[in-house]
């Protein structure tokens, strides 16, 4: 089961109708967006572990996140977590230019999906931190996972997430232009 298939079973029927509402769209499409929302966390993540540093301060900032219960929390704090989550996996600015190209996917206001998307990062950081603890994972197997997860992402939306991170992390190395700054990776 991938952390998306977890995620996604977690919320259950009650949790994808309320997602759907929050995007005004059916649940068979809030289910395509939060893969997409899973996937681009994963993805962000993948890319943060890249580098040594940032692979040791993800698995250090996971054991914040063993006992959390995000799928029962409060919506304020959850928000606020998961602000502070994607402001080190994409940053502000590409954390903006996500919302906006899922709305495009979902054919929903970029406003929902800047609310959606820091209640679903949480949860990526939850279930993968439960694992960690479980496996007792190092930074490079925490990494090694997360690569893992965005090779698992169905095919048709990989194209969607690669492309949306290129736009904020620049292409993959070694292609990459070392020109753009990256978003912050200590947490």
């Amino acid at each position: 089961m991938t952390l998306t298939d977890e995620i996604l079973d977690r919320l259950g029927d009650p949790g994808l109708e309320q997602f759907a509402g929050m995007l005004g769209t059916c649940t068979a499409t809030t289910r395509t967006v939060l893969q997409v929302v899973t996937g681009t966390v994963v993805g962000g993540l993948a890319r943060n572990t890249d580098d040594p540093d940032g692979a040791e301060a993800l698995r250090g900032a996971l054991e914040d996140h063993v006992d959390a219960d995000p799928f029962n929390g409060d919506v304020a704090s959850l928000t606020r977590d998961g602000q502070s989550i994607l402001g080190h996996v994409l940053g502000a600015q590409g954390t903006e230019q996500a919302a906006a190209e899922l709305s495009r996917l979902a054919g929903a206001d970029p406003a929902a999906l800047m609310k959606i998307l820091p209640l679903v990062a949480p949860m990526v950081m939850s279930v993968l931190a439960c694992h960690a603890a479980e496996h007792d994972m190092d930074a490079r197997d925490v990494a090694d996972v997360l690569h893992r997860e965005q090779a698992a992402l169905p095919l048709r939306l990989t194209d969607f997430v690669e492309s949306l991170l290129d736009g904020v992390y620049g292409p993959p190395a070694p292609l990459r232009a070392r020109t753009r700054p990256r978003p912050q990776v200590d947490w």
